[in-house]
């Protein structure tokens, strides 16, 4: 059974390996689990789980593995009652098993109950007798007796596969729209870490080995430190269609701007399309030229830029086309964005609207410029491997390749 969960979980996709299963088997050895259901399902998941974004896919290849096994250990208790009911089993029993045999009996149980039921007169907190909570009583919830009867409340004891049945985690699944939580966690991945500085910092590994090279003789080894290089230029699309959008963007900004493993972010404004400047705030009052820009923050820096990419035509193909009658940009926009493409070498854009909508001819031009991924759990990790490793998006470069049917 063992080995058919651990298919299961490879099944739903579960990066669960060697190293893995093997430290479930050594806590099990352990008796970490405590001999129960519940137990090996919360040690199982513990274990081989490394997101909760998992958590359902766990429940559903466990609540495949292990559904009905409560019902199997019931049909067990039955028969193990019967076997001790044979009076042929009973005669070298002492009277002290003989009690304890009594104590499986349902008949015994319910008349005992009816009993105290009329007896008793108030509520009960603990105690070994009346029905109440918190004691060893068999009658009342929230207690412990081995063979009682809970009396409202909920089970202490539930079984592991009813648990994973009820998928009380399908809110961590990995197509729903982000938390701030999970984007910090995803975000964490764009880390940078190089080795400079002062030789002050203890190279464990290459100690032992120089060690061990000199027959023992102790040799310590040094190394600079490991500092985060990460810089990420954030660009948000705000206004218009974007309203409907405004709280998932607004995760995004708090979960980058409270992160603490880039060297430096920053993050601009921009309506639609960028035209010639950004906005350092959402009211579009203090203006930030695109030149000074693109001067401001080296080729290297990741850029992540949040907006549907869904505008007019005009508004992207055409000279003059920004909404703001005004803005007079003399450059379509389509041109600035290829300005900004060329300069950062690392670049994504994160798209709230559901791919089916990525057909439109302003998005699928947009999308030729920058690997497109959607604003999910999955499109955001997809994302930041893209920009830690330069990966297209899983369908193969931005929006013209997506299925109509997705």
């Amino acid at each position: 059974m063992l080995l058919d969960f651990f298919f299961a979980l490879r099944a739903q996709r579960l990066a669960v390996g060697p190293e893995e299963w093997l430290a479930l088997m050594e806590a099990l050895a352990r008796g970490l689990h405590e001999s129960s259901l519940t137990g090996f399902y919360h040690l199982a998941r513990s274990v081989l789980v490394h997101s909760e974004a998992h958590f359902d896919a766990f429940d559903l290849a466990f609540a495949q593995v292990f559904a009905g096994v409560e019902v199997d250990a019931l049909a067990l208790q039955g028969e193990l009652a019967a076997w001790l009911a044979d009076p042929a089993r009973l005669a070298g029993l002492s009277p002290e098993e003989r009690e304890l045999l009594a104590a499986l009996r349902i008949d015994e149980l319910r008349r005992l109950l009816e009993e105290r039921l009329r007896e008793q007169r108030q509520r009960h907190q603990g105690g070994s007798r009346w029905v109440g909570t918190g004691g060893t009583s068999p009658f009342g919830a929230g207690g412990y007796h081995p063979t009682g009867v809970r009396i409202g409340g909920s089970s202490g004891g539930r079984s592991a596969a009813q648990v994973a049945a009820e998928r009380r985690y399908r809110a961590y699944r990995s197509d729903l729209i982000l938390d701030v939580r999970q984007i910090q966690v995803a975000l964490r991945k764009l880390r940078e870490l190089r080795r400079e500085g002062r030789r002050d910092e203890l190279d464990l590994p290459a100690s032992i080995d120089r060690t061990s090279r000199n027959a023992g003789e102790l040799e310590l080894c040094w190394r600079p430190p490991r500092r985060n290089h990460a810089r990420v230029v954030l660009l948000m699309d705000v206004g218009g269609s974007m309203d409907p959008h405004a709280r998932v963007v607004s995760q995004i900004f708090s979960a980058a701007s409270r992160s603490k493993h880039f060297r430096t972010f920053h993050a601009y404004y921009f309506h639609n399309c960028v035209y010639g400047s950004v906005y350092r705030d959402s009211w579009f009052r203090e203006a930030l030229p695109l030149d000074e820009l693109l001067a401001a923050h080296r080729p290297s820096s990741k850029l992540v830029v949040v907006g549907d990419a869904l505008m007019h035509p005009l508004e992207l193909l055409a000279p003059d086309g920004s909404l703001d009658y005004w803005a007079r940009n003399a450059t379509p926009g389509i041109e600035s964005l290829r300005r900004v493409a060329r300069h950062f070498e690392r670049r994504v854009w994160l798209n709230p609207e559901p791919p089916r909508f990525w057909r439109h001819q302003t998005v699928a031009a947009i999308g030729e410029l920058f690997p497109m991924f959607p604003l999910t759990l999955d499109g955001l990790a997809d994302a930041v491997s893209s920009l830690v490793g330069g990966r297209r998006p899983r369908r193969g470069g931005g929006a013209v390749s997506v299925d109509a049917d997705d």
